[in-house]
């Protein structure tokens, strides 16, 4: 946590103190393409170093969340009798629900006030996670981890909304930079910590605890938040839409619900009848919002912000990126304790590297952006299949007798490439939204990347652990790691499209 706040502090100065719930004053119109102009929202009060690493702070427990139950599945196996099935209903409970839910969230910030819906949702956090754990069953597990998503889904789209309106030009660059470096970070720390806490068993709680560690930095959080970060809301707020919303819940659940569960549940008819349920659903959804936005009306995702050609880009590039990102983290945890034998702690320690290295390219990155544009990006990929292949040929090489210091090399790459690449791309998916809508550009933006992380350990994961029945876990873990390479690949040729000069 000290790095961040130092990270924090050394690339934002602290602003002089003002009202933190001023009205808000229009200064000029933003136009975003295919709709009438929409006013800018200004604050008089900006979002200060406290109050940023306040938000960021919001912004990690959702997504240190999702990763951080990898390592301690066996746990809750053991203790709780979970079996197969109900252990992807752990993990993906909550993946989906925070996916369906964000769009939504990030709606009712923009109307109601993104400070209030923030501190809302960061204690409804702190209340699910007591919940987790102190779940005396696996189904009430699962059902506390389906609230906690519904919970990150109203928080972690105030973030990105209250950087947008309370910051601009340089500062919100860096602001979204470190954005990113949180995002990243917390993905990669979620295994460590997780690995950390299990090992550590404190007071007995065991794997308890990957649940209960929350509940005091939530207090801290919430403290914090009341003093530091400021109200903001649209200045056009808009009612619920109520038929885009289950559409686009009917839309997500039909496809990451049987991916996720389908493989542990051997595949019953349910999950192709979901499956088939999609593709009519999805495109329901958008003539329904399609419409809603010609009549004039305010659907829940405009099609006419997905016209935005940064957003529109981005997002094509971060769902390859997510979607390979969360498969190897699910790969790679499975890989480690279960076929290498090393506990948790040495899993979480084989993962430092890429955190180190994550954590220094999006720092640098703004600099690098400045002189070479969105062309880092392209090097950040070309830097992570470096790593994937390094990694191949280690573990081609070494397994089973592989260790952390033939990991470190390939995983260090690996992150720096990583690094190098998201926190550009939030800032560049949000550089055109107006501050008007942007609780809703940044739930557009975190839904994408979140179904995308889902997907990634449905697909890859199921890959991965099918394969290792039939031709062994090194056999397995080296088809993925190439598979993730294509992955790669392919957001390497994306980013050649980005606009070369970035703002």
């Amino acid at each position: 946590m000290s790095e961040a706040t130092n990270a924090t502090q050394a690339t934002l100065a602290t602003p002089r103190r003002t009202n933190p719930s001023p009205p808000p004053a229009p200064a000029g119109p933003a136009t975003t393409p295919g709709t009438a102009s929409v006013p800018v929202v200004r604050h008089e009060a900006a979002l200060g170093t406290l109050g940023l690493f306040t938000v960021l702070l919001g912004a990690a427990l959702p997504l240190i969340d999702f990763f951080i139950v990898n390592v301690a599945l066996p746990a809750i196996d053991s203790d709780l009798a979970a079996g197969p099935a109900l252990l992807e209903l752990i993990v993906g409970g909550y993946g989906v629900t925070y996916a369906v839910l964000l769009v939504l969230g990030g709606r009712l910030g923009d109307t109601v006030g993104r400070r209030r819906l923030f501190l809302t949702g960061m204690a409804a956090f702190g209340v699910t996670s007591l919940a987790c754990g102190l779940a005396p069953t696996a189904w009430t597990l699962v059902a506390a981890r389906v609230a906690q998503g519904a919970s990150a889904a109203l928080m972690l789209p105030q973030v990105l909304a209250t950087i947008q309106a309370t910051t601009q030009g340089p500062r919100r660059a860096r602001a979204m930079s470190l954005y990113g470096a949180t995002a990243g970070l917390s993905m990669v720390a979620g295994q460590i910590l997780g690995g950390v806490l299990v090992a550590a068993d404190v007071a007995g709680s065991g794997w308890r605890s990957v649940f209960l560690v929350n509940v005091p930095v939530v207090l801290v959080g919430l403290v914090l938040a009341v003093r530091a970060v400021p109200e903001t809301r649209s200045q056009r707020p808009a009612s619920v839409d109520v038929p885009g919303t289950l559409l686009l819940a009917l839309s997500l659940v039909s496809l990451l619900l049987p991916l996720t569960e389908g493989r542990a549940a051997g595949w019953p008819v349910w999950t192709w009848v979901s499956l088939g349920v999609f593709p009519p659903a999805a495109a329901a959804f958008y003539l329904t919002e399609r419409r809603a936005d010609r009549l004039g009306r305010t659907p829940l995702v405009p099609p006419s912000l997905l016209r935005l050609e940064s957003l529109r880009r981005g997002l094509l590039m971060v769902v390859p990126f997510s979607i390979g990102f969360s498969g190897f983290m699910f790969v790679i945890a499975v890989s480690l304790q279960q076929g290498l034998r090393m506990g948790p702690v040495s899993a979480g320690l084989a993962l430092v590297p890429m955190a180190v290295a994550f954590f220094s390219a999006s720092l640098a990155g703004p600099r690098l952006i400045g002189r070479y544009g969105s062309r880092v990006v392209t090097a950040g990929g070309v830097l992570q299949a470096i790593g994937i292949g390094l990694l191949l040929l280690a573990v081609r090489g070494d397994w089973p007798e592989l260790g952390l210091l033939a990991l470190a090399p390939g995983v260090a790459v690996a992150g720096l490439g990583q690094g190098l690449q998201l926190p550009v791309l939030m800032r560049l998916m949000l550089s055109d939204v107006p501050a008007d809508r942007a609780g809703v550009g940044g739930g557009v933006m975190v839904t994408t990347q979140q179904s995308a992380l889902a997907l990634g350990v449905a697909t890859l994961g199921s890959l991965f652990l099918a394969l290792t029945e039939s031709v062994g876990m090194r056999d397995a873990l080296m088809t993925t790691l190439l598979v993730q390479l294509a992955l790669i690949a392919l957001t390497v040729l994306l980013s050649l499209r980005l606009p070369r000069v970035m703002r």
